[in-house]
């Protein structure tokens, strides 16, 4: 889930140290896109034989100016230097485990005399840890486990390639690798699903990413000009390395599933030694433990615990719909002389035939020929998203890429499952960071801008951010050169209501369930224009953040566009099985439902909707299943009671992360008006 890049240089190379630094430094920058949580650069110094690594918990940007670094880049670079070649490689990091303020955490990780870089996470590494007893563990980062286990192979044989398949075969998860030893003149660069590239020159120089689209940049660069004439990039497929000799800098591929390729270890005559620099950003003052399971207990916490409220009995005694479970509590609702509310009346169930041959058909003029991707498929780590990935590559046949946006509210738990089906099925993952701790502020300011002066409509402000997926998804699409693009969205989850509090109708015959008419699109601007009024704290840093998640979520056009639940038939307890045999899916320690447990916000907009008005989008959810025949009402009733109980550990995690006392908010929220007799 991170960014890795390096350049390294042949020995007696005639390069300018200059142009070389400015190379590596655009390299790195054009990584930040991947994590800005922390970053570490590793310098290797033949000709006084020591590694300097340099990291911290800062954006790379920031890593980039330490004067002692610029100064050791200097140094290295030199011509008197440069004829003992020069190896440089970093890490952009957006933290999924091991907090980024323990300088141990982050990247690159030093074990074993092994300078490790990793992009992904390793979901067994605990099961590993357990498995090798004898291994030491010293830090709480998952990459750990790989040079501990690397170390272990070398030890036993000589041929470096086996060494990382061994190791390699016991990795579960996602991993992009870029490794080099303090003992050896070898440098790795590996990966089981796709995501490194690389670019090199007559064997004299060799630059490498996690994605063709940055070294495309840096090979319009000016200062990249004289490295290389060619525009080549290649791509290290799935379960795939590149072995380069340091001295030689001579290449070798290798697969993980090949045992015959036998390249010995070429052992330094002594071996470099090793400094570590921590650059430390001073204002960060508050750890943030990503999982909630590692530190929230709610049987220890009893007193924050008992604030929730379930009116589960006086819920339950609100009129309903007689074919669904909508309340009367829900904006716009009708019954007629039967008690069926007008949703019902004018839902359109999907045709009972799934249309996978006429998606085939939409999609056979974008196949590419060769392991040439040829498909983005937006990739959140919920259950629908997921499903669709599998469909799209087995059933599809198409070589998809998968897009992550991570806007800060991506649970550490959807981080992992991504990492499971990505590294089992071999997909590229391209992840586009936020600035998240610019978002999870412009959240905590909505947040207490609302809890001022609540009001139903407003609380898709809370939202707003993750609606770049839609720009940035285009981003990618002009980055990679791919048209296609197939989303997971589920017809299913169409939330009527939300909209509907901020004085919307229901728009029965609309395309998308994202559709906005240009006159609804006019009147929810008045309608929040009216609440900015009523409480200015909502006038904030965050404004030009919502109107660009508008618009990319309404507005901008949307080309070569496919949603496969539009074709293919959804179906719970199939989608469940799925996830949970083929890819071991991880699910959350405070629900039993699969819907939503990767998103962040969503416990807690549906305890607020739950509390005040009675109901969900788990209602709304279940009813669309009642009218499509896929449950009865009376499976409905009992489903939403489990559904909407409060799940206390991920609303603290979420109040946490984004700087609200949960204890305030959940009180305040409590004492807003219900909207039906408790």
């Amino acid at each position: 889930m991170c960014g890795i890049f390096g350049i390294i240089t042949k020995p007696a190379s005639q390069y300018s140290g200059k142009e070389l630094i400015e190379s590596l430094k655009k390299l790195a920058l054009y990584s930040e896109s991947r994590g800005q949580d922390s970053s570490g650069l590793a310098i290797r110094l033949p000709n006084n034989q020591s590694i300097n690594i340099f990291k911290g918990d800062v954006p790379i940007h920031t890593l980039l100016k330490d004067p002692e670094l610029n100064q050791q880049l200097k140094q290295s670079t030199a011509n008197e230097h440069l004829k003992y070649g020069c190896a440089a490689f970093g890490h952009a990091r957006l933290v999924t485990n091991g907090s980024q303020l323990s300088e141990v955490n982050n990247q690159p990780v030093i074990k074993n005399d092994i300078i490790s870089i990793h992009n992904g996470i390793i979901v067994n590494n605990e099961e590993l840890w357990k498995r090798h007893t004898p291994l030491k563990r010293n830090y709480k980062i998952d990459t750990e486990i790989i040079p501990a286990l690397l170390r272990n192979q070398l030890n036993r044989e000589n041929n470096l390639p086996r060494a990382c398949k061994n190791t390699f075969a016991e990795l579960e998860g996602t991993y992009s690798l870029a490794l080099m030893f303090a003992d050896l003149n070898q440098f790795i660069l590996a990966s089981n699903n796709g995501s490194l590239y690389y670019t090199s020159d007559q064997n004299s120089f060799i630059a490498f990413a996690s994605e063709a689209y940055f070294l495309k940049k840096l090979q319009k660069e000016k200062c990249f000009k004289e490295f290389s004439s060619s525009k080549s990039i290649k791509q290290i497929h799935a379960d795939e390395g590149l072995l380069i000799n340091l001295e030689t800098l001579e290449q070798n591929h290798f697969n993980f599933n090949d045992s015959t390729v036998n390249i010995p270890k070429i052992p330094l005559k002594r071996k470099y030694s090793i400094s570590n620099h921590n650059i430390s950003n001073k204002q960060n003052k508050v750890e943030v433990v990503i999982d909630p399971a590692t530190y929230i207990k709610r049987n220890k916490e009893k007193h924050l615990y008992k604030k929730l409220e379930y009116h589960q009995h006086a819920i339950k005694k609100l009129k309903r719909c007689t074919q669904c479970l909508l309340p009367e509590t829900f904006p716009f609702i009708e019954y007629d002389s039967n008690g069926v509310c007008n949703y019902c009346r004018h839902y359109k169930p999907q045709p009972k035939q799934n249309s996978m041959e006429q998606l085939n058909k939409l999609v056979e003029p974008y196949r590419e020929a060769g392991k040439k991707p040829d498909c983005i498929v937006p990739f959140s780590g919920g259950r629908d998203s997921t499903y669709s990935l599998h469909v799209i590559k087995k059933d599809l046949g198409l070589k998809p890429i998968a897009f992550t946006y991570d806007w800060g509210m991506v649970t550490d738990l959807a981080r992992r499952n991504i990492a499971r089906v990505c590294g089992k099925l071999g997909v590229e993952n391209i992840i586009v960071s936020a600035n998240i701790h610019w978002k999870r502020n412009n959240i905590r300011k909505n947040v207490n801008a609302w809890l001022k002066y609540p009001h139903l409509g407003m609380i898709p402000l809370f939202m707003a951010g993750d609606k770049f997926f839609f720009y940035y998804c285009n981003q990618v699409k002009k980055q990679t050169g791919i048209d296609l693009n197939i989303w997971g969205i589920n017809h299913l989850e169409n939330t009527e209501f939300k909209t509907g509090f901020a004085g919307l109708p229901p728009k029965f015959d609309k395309k998308r369930i994202y559709s906005l008419s240009i006159k609804n699109q006019a009147k929810l601007f008045g309608f929040v224009a009216q609440n900015l009024m009523k409480s200015p704290a909502y006038l904030n840093n965050s404004i030009l953040d919502s109107l660009g998640s508008f618009a990319s979520r309404y507005i901008a056009p949307k080309k070569d566009y496919y949603h496969l639940f539009d074709y293919y038939r959804w179906n719970e307890n199939e989608i469940n099985q799925l996830i949970q045999d083929e890819y071991v899916w991880e699910t959350a320690i405070d629900t039993n439902s699969t819907w939503r447990i990767g998103d962040g916000t969503a416990s807690f907009y549906n305890y607020i909707y739950y509390t005040v008005a009675g109901f969900s989008e788990h209602d709304t959810f279940r009813s669309n299943q009642i009218r499509e025949g896929q449950i009865s009402r009376e499976e409905g009733l009992k489903l939403i009671e489990s559904d909407n109980i409060p799940r206390y550990e991920t609303l603290r995690w979420y109040l946490e992360i984004i700087g609200v006392d949960f204890a305030t908010a959940i009180d305040r929220i409590n004492k807003i008006p219900k909207l039906y007799t408790v």
